[in-house]
């Protein structure tokens, strides 16, 4: 995008927002400060304030857009995420509370949800920012956190608070719906590696399906619970984000993703993440706090391998054919062969055990 076509974009969103701003907190209050967000790679995320007449602070707020022209389905679906944190947040969940939120298209030209802002920063696992320590016990602590909040998370009542927001979706449709994902290792971006990418996902679809565990626990899944997606302030968790691969389902696949994220054998030597901390510790960790889903685990981890691979088949040719360019996805393009041959070795022992 241009520089004066994105100006455009921003300057029409922003007097979408005013309308909003000015419906929802009466005439004299305005929008100050929307830009787009990119700590994490979000995605159509911006921030913005909302100014009193007298130019004084109301709140700070996160602006997430549907994709203009793209099937609103699963994490396309920003406005399914309204419903999902309005609940969690009554809960007493640390996730961002929706006051405003809309499926139509009308006020900002696609569906939108507006959500208060937590205060604090994701730590990205393979760039964290300067403002976190690097030391041991700190990083350490960090991830430590993210397995008691995935405790609190899986504990919630979600026949109670979350019944009609979507039904549960089973092991084998979750590890079905990313094999046309998987196609694209096939394009021709690739070049010479996509065919073997592309059969070392295939080898591990195969033997996923070989030992589909026992489902429960079934409840909240966030579906990329990491460090990344949580955020932090003066070592503290504050509050966990980016809900867009939610669901209910079995929630063995939200610890899995923990175990793949930390897991120095699931990445590539020059992209591991800063994880000082062991795969039985986490674990612990979390059944120490109450988190019922510990069970299986080399399978569900096998799982995120292949999950993740997939979605980076994707984006890494979405990235290199210049369609949504992110300069991450060069990086972490090394890895996807790692996250296949790592997911292999883990289906394989859980087939065995």
């Amino acid at each position: 995008m241009s520089g004066t076509s994105k100006d455009a974009r921003l300057s029409a969103l922003e007097e979408g927002l005013q309308r909003l701003v000015v419906q929802e907190f009466g005439p004299g209050f305005c929008v100050a400060g929307l830009a787009e967000m990119i700590d994490g790679h979000a995605g159509l995320t911006f921030g913005f304030e909302v100014l009193d007449s007298v130019g004084s602070l109301v709140k700070p707020f996160v602006l997430k857009l549907a994709p203009v022209g793209v099937t609103r389905r699963g994490n396309t679906d920003v406005y399914r995420q309204a419903p999902l944190l309005r609940g969690l947040h009554a809960a007493g969940l640390p996730v961002p509370n929706v006051p405003f939120a809309s499926p139509d298209e009308d006020l900002l030209g696609t569906p939108f949800i507006v959500m208060e802002k937590l205060p604090g920063r994701v730590f990205v696992a393979w760039e964290p920012h300067v403002s976190f320590s690097r030391e041991t016990a700190a990083v350490r602590s960090l991830w430590l956190q993210a397995a008691q909040m995935l405790a609190r998370l899986h504990n919630v009542d979600w026949q109670k608070l979350l019944a009609d927001w979507e039904a549960p979706r089973s092991l084998r449709e979750e590890l079905d719906r990313w094999a046309p994902v998987l196609r694209h290792a096939k394009d021709q971006t690739w070049s010479e590696e996509g065919p073997v990418l592309h059969a070392a996902g295939e080898t591990l679809h195969a033997l996923l399906t070989q030992g589909f565990p026992d489902e429960h626990p079934i409840g909240v899944v966030h579906g990329d619970f990491q460090p990344g997606n949580i955020l932090f302030q003066d070592g503290q968790a504050m509050g966990v984000i980016d809900w867009e691969l939610a669901s209910i389902g079995a929630q063995g696949a939200d610890l899995g993703w923990l175990l793949m994220m930390s897991d120095a054998a699931a990445w590539h030597p020059g992209w591991r993440p800063v994880a000082p901390v062991g795969r039985d510790e986490l674990i612990d960790t979390y059944r120490a706090e109450g988190g019922p889903a510990y069970v299986n685990l080399d399978w569900y981890q096998a799982l995120s391998q292949y999950r993740l691979a997939c979605i980076a088949c994707l984006n890494v040719k979405l990235h290199r054919s210049g369609k949504r360019t992110d300069a991450l996805w060069e990086r972490f393009a090394p890895s996807v062969s790692t996250l296949f041959s790592r997911g292999q070795e883990l289906a394989r022992r859980a087939i065995a055990s």
